[in-house]
């Protein structure tokens, strides 16, 4: 893994510099131990009240030391205000410390307290500060602060160094806790061109930059300026879950570095502008990743032998993959690269998610499989890929790609017991992977989508008694991601938490009978057939009242907050079809129908169609709800939201029968 993580300039390393000089830190950040009486009395946010903890300071200060290697310093205090707020007091710092490319060093934490109008400082023992093993190349610091009640201060403070000139630590701004001040503090030799990242949406309160001329001495003696950049935001909001959100990293905000060329001591440049293919080209000869590609597994030959015997490459495929997910189990680890080796994983029949994806890639192969290579992704939660940043702490996952033809492709992840070797796993879906063709040299980038839309159908035929009950059916087929998502849920939870699901937790609706079909096809929908009785509330001798919209999957309206801070990424399109058939009892006729109508979003990526009509007794109803694109940029949230706020109100509007 070393090489692909250490991207040394060899004729910056073994030449001494003069010691760098620090940027003062303004007031707002007082130095460890220090601290304001105010911010020990102070008992909530002044910029939002409700918050459980508040980050009172984050500094960091990244520069390059004497032997051109990258350090830091970092320093962090945090106010917490109530119960809530003490999970911040468990800290975690994760490096790349396996392969001795990153450490962390002089770690000092402690805890103040406002005891009889004086701080009193709980220091944690140095023994209480451990080093956990990731896996072969991630270690983490952790620790849990001491003393930690409503009202604390904690702070911590480490240093931080690389060996490697590219490996320039990136900095968050934002938390998922309100931030009252954030500085960076950075020194780069203008012998090296980093292209910043700039993800920020909030205005910096102070950002300067300024040039100090430098001569670096020996044989050749090279000049050159340190280019030195001061960022400070402060107030910055915290950064909630939301629904629909993408992961924390793609909306937080933040910088990244990325080194893009290398001044050499003899003046000419060397380029570090790295494509995906050089990038590809790397991987695919490193060991924990193409190194395992080929690699026999004990007692591969049975499988590879059943898989054989099919006619179609769809029925190997099929074969193979349900093979792989029923022996494997993943051990909940993300990575693009092996830790045990794909052998080791097999024996023991568990591993990371590389592990038993590319051993489902080797079985795949070995089976015939001719087009076929190994891709590496990014969950949703893990965050979006920057096509334009060639790095590869952008990727967690390993996963296998099929191209079958010019109009389809599979993109297999064994990881997940209820993938379908056909669906491309939703998590992945928005992002882009690159995928490895090492026999004909080639890597590229490919964006991962789903172009139809994932459909559920509902089907229902219910006579209404006089009595204001309803019996009746439903018939329920899921398609695609609602398929996967049901079924998932069904069989972890089993089937009368699932029917309280179904129900919504309405306790006027009792479901007699469940009937799952289809549940292990992989071709064919999910169909649930359901026998129900419903008592219809609010009814009274003279008039009967029932909404026809049941056992729906748009059952509340997620987009009532007014404020969005965040994108909308629903994953897929959806097509949701709801028909109803209600026999009208004897003795009523229709008071009231909701109006046939269709509305549609501005933009026309939404559209919802009614259909409601009487007919020889009965009620028909149709709705259709069908969504053109999955992705809103949060700007377009006000038109979003005001378009499922008029579509619950469709969906909630009731039929109303009188006694004739």
């Amino acid at each position: 893994m070393n090489r692909l993580l250490l991207l040394l300039g060899a004729a910056l390393f073994a030449l001494p510099v003069t010691a760098q000089k620090k940027t003062a830190p303004p007031s707002k950040v007082l130095p460890f131990g220090k601290i304001e009486i105010a911010d020990l009395e102070m008992a909530k946010c002044d910029f939002e009240p409700d918050a459980n903890a508040e980050v009172l300071f984050n500094k960091g200060d990244v520069y390059y030391d004497s032997s051109f290697d990258i350090s830091g310093e970092y320093h962090k205090r945090i106010k917490i205000f109530n119960d809530n707020g003490k999970d911040e007091a468990n800290i975690r710092i994760e490096y790349y410390g396996g392969n001795r490319l990153e450490y962390i060093t002089d770690v000092q934490a402690e805890t103040i307290n406002l005891v009889n109008g004086k701080p009193e400082i709980t220091k944690l023992d140095k023994k209480l500060i451990y080093t956990q093993t990731i896996d072969k190349v991630r270690n983490a610091i952790v620790f849990s602060m001491p003393n930690v009640k409503a009202g604390s201060v904690i702070e911590y403070k480490y240093k931080y160094h690389t060996v490697s000139i590219s490996n320039f630590p990136s900095w968050d701004f934002q938390q998922k806790i309100p931030v009252r001040y954030s500085e960076l503090d950075t020194s780069i030799p203008d012998l090296l061109y980093f292209r910043t990242v700039n993800h920020v949406w909030m205005p910096y309160s102070k950002a300067t930059h300024d040039s100090e001329a430098r001569t670096m001495p020996g044989t050749n003696p090279l000049s050159y300026n340190d280019e030195k950049d001061f960022r400070v935001m402060e107030n910055i909001p915290s950064l909630h879950d939301e629904p629909y959100m993408r992961s924390y990293t793609d909306n937080i905000m933040s910088l990244q570095f990325n080194l893009t060329s290398v001044k050499s001591s003899y003046g000419f440049y060397k380029s570090y502008s790295d494509t995906w293919a050089k990038v590809g080209g790397i991987i695919a000869d490193d060991e924990d990743f193409g190194g395992q590609l080929k690699r026999k597994l004990k007692d591969e030959e049975p499988i590879i032998t059943k898989a054989k015997t099919f006619k179609t490459d769809d029925e190997k495929i099929a074969y193979v993959f349900n093979q792989v997910k029923t022996l494997m189990k993943w051990d909940g680890v993300d990575r693009w690269y092996t830790n045990d080796g794909t052998y080791r994983a097999w024996e023991k029949k568990t591993g990371n998610s590389a592990e038993v994806n590319i051993i489902l890639y080797h079985l795949l192969k070995q089976s015939g499989i001719k087009e076929i290579y190994p891709m590496i992704v990014s969950t949703r939660e893990h965050g979006k890929v920057n096509r334009f940043n060639t790095s590869l702490s952008q990727f967690n996952r390993a996963v296998v790609y099929i191209p079958v033809d010019s109009t389809k492709e599979y993109i297999l992840d064994a990881t997940n017991k209820y993938n379908l070797y056909n669906e491309t796993p939703d998590m992945l879906l928005n992002s882009s992977g690159l995928y490895i063709d090492k026999q004909a040299n080639a890597y590229d980038m490919l964006y991962i989508t789903k172009a139809a839309p994932a459909r559920q159908v509902v089907m229902i035929n219910a006579d209404i008694k006089a009595d204001s009950k309803m019996t009746g059916t439903a018939d329920i087929s899921s398609f695609s991601y609602h398929k996967i998502s049901s079924v998932e849920r069904y069989k972890t939870d089993g089937e009368k938490k699932y029917i309280d699901y179904i129900k919504a937790n309405d306790n006027n609706l009792k479901i007699s009978s469940l009937k799952m079909k289809d549940m292990e096809s992989d071709t064919l929908p999910l169909v649930q057939n359901i026998a129900f009785d419903l008592e219809l509330t609010g009814s009274d001798g003279t008039y009967i009242y029932f909404n026809p919209n049941l056992f729906t999957p748009i059952r509340t309206n997620p987009f009532l907050s007014e404020k969005r801070a965040t994108d909308i990424d629903f994953g897929h399109r959806n097509r949701y079809e709801i028909n109803g058939t209600y026999k009208i009892p004897a003795g009523y006729k229709v008071d009231a129908l909701p109006k046939s109508i269709r509305m549609v979003m501005p933009d026309q990526s939404i559209s919802l169609k009614r259909f409601i009509a009487e007919q020889d007794g009965m009620i028909v109803v149709r709705y259709v709800i069908s969504y053109e694109k999955a992705f809103y940029e949060k700007e377009s949230y006000p038109e979003l939201r005001e378009f499922y706020k008029q579509m619950q109100d469709m969906l909630t509007e009731q039929i109303v029968l009188k006694k004739a």
